[in-house]
């Protein structure tokens, strides 16, 4: 069997013909996806950015919160020693191992005369009352609390708050 050569001509350009659309169509895929990689690659770009940002946003609200929570830890635990002490002192003072001194001048009786009666003897240092004792230990429970809240304050402006980056 013979193949004539117009039938030839006409196979090998309808061949031809096929393989140049096929190679068209993958050509245009090949295209597409060149697009859409690129594509993908920039917004890969913009979302690697943002999760640096993100991350690196993250890695900064940890430090400020631990540097929040070593604060709050360190006048936590000076303000208990300084309840405790005054705690102590207080049981000192309740069990008599201790007095409250109060600083205070008696001054002298004015003599009336050379032959006036004999004066109140010297009775010792001036003390607290009894009944007041528990006001004085109050003000000084009240006194550490108010100190230690001043100073964590304080801290926490230094070590967080300026820390912070300011917003534009």
């Amino acid at each position: 069997m013979t193949i004539s050569l117009p039938r030839l001509a006409l196979f090998l350009l309808l061949a031809s013909l096929a393989a140049y659309i096929l190679f068209d169509y993958v050509a245009d895929q090949r295209d597409e996806a060149r697009t859409e990689r690129d594509a993908a690659v920039l917004e890969l770009g913009t979302v690697t950015t943002e999760r640096e940002g993100l991350l690196e946003a993250a890695r900064v609200s940890g430090e400020m919160l631990a540097a929040r929570d070593a604060n709050d830890l360190k006048n936590t635990l000076e303000l208990n020693d300084a309840l405790d002490h005054n705690k102590s002192l207080q049981r000192a003072v309740d069990d008599g191992r201790q007095r409250l001194l109060v600083k205070a001048r008696c001054p002298a009786p004015a003599v009336l005369g050379a032959t006036g009666a004999g004066g109140m003897a010297d009775a010792g240092p001036a003390e607290l009352a009894a009944d007041a004792r528990s006001d004085y230990f109050t003000l000084r429970d009240q006194l550490a609390l108010s100190r230690q809240m001043i100073l964590g304050l304080q801290d926490y402006t230094r070590q967080v708050c300026l820390r912070m980056p300011a917003n534009p």
